[in-house]
């Protein structure tokens, strides 16, 4: 859900002031800026019922989620992405007023125009982050969910989940069964 917006270079401080200023948000690559179209009704549904469901599981602990309006760093200096939904545990991260920078699990909803970058260029991007210990990928044309969860080794394993199963997010401990994601969808 990304459009570009124009090819002139702008620093990580411009964009973070000049963005601030912006009614639509803007994500950050390269020095470029990427405007964020709108998503489907049924992408909105996923991120809330995943969002509500770690909201509830994370109350009154030391870890917090987010949506898609919370902007995510992969350095002070960018790229910054919008994740559909990332939990930090991080104390840095407790202060955060423009951007998480420490988040151990990061949700994308995947769209068919966005599906090969979030899989692709986005998931390298992600896999900078220090604190990232899962990325999933959410399906909003039919119910699946891959998890890539970085092993013991520093290696990240593909853990695909179908209708009927149950989903374990170890970096939070929260299971759930994965018709949570897609209540009021299909």
């Amino acid at each position: 859900m990304v459009a570009n917006f124009e090819k002139s270079y702008m620093s990580p401080l411009e964009y973070l002031e000049w963005e601030e200023q912006q009614d639509i948000k803007y994500e950050y690559i390269n020095g470029e800026v990427f405007a964020m179209t709108g998503g489907t009704i049924p992408h909105t549904t996923i991120a809330l019922n995943l969002a509500s469901g770690l909201k509830n599981h994370l109350r009154g602990g030391n870890c917090r989620p987010f949506m898609a309006d919370a902007k995510v760093g992969i350095s002070e200096n960018g790229p910054f992405h919008y994740p559909d939904v990332m939990v930090s545990c991080d104390e840095r991260d407790k202060q955060a007023i423009k951007f998480i920078q420490f988040p151990c699990l990061i949700v994308e909803v995947l769209s068919p125009s966005t599906e090969a970058y979030d899989r692709g260029g986005k998931f390298q991007q992600y896999r900078r982050i220090q604190t990232l210990q899962e990325y999933v990928l959410i399906s909003a044309d039919k119910i699946g969910l891959d998890c890539f969860r970085l092993n013991d080794r520093g290696l990240w394993e593909l853990h695909p989940f179908v209708e009927g199963d149950n989903v374990h997010l170890v970096s939070v401990d929260f299971t759930f069964p994965l018709s949570l994601v897609y209540e009021d969808v299909f």
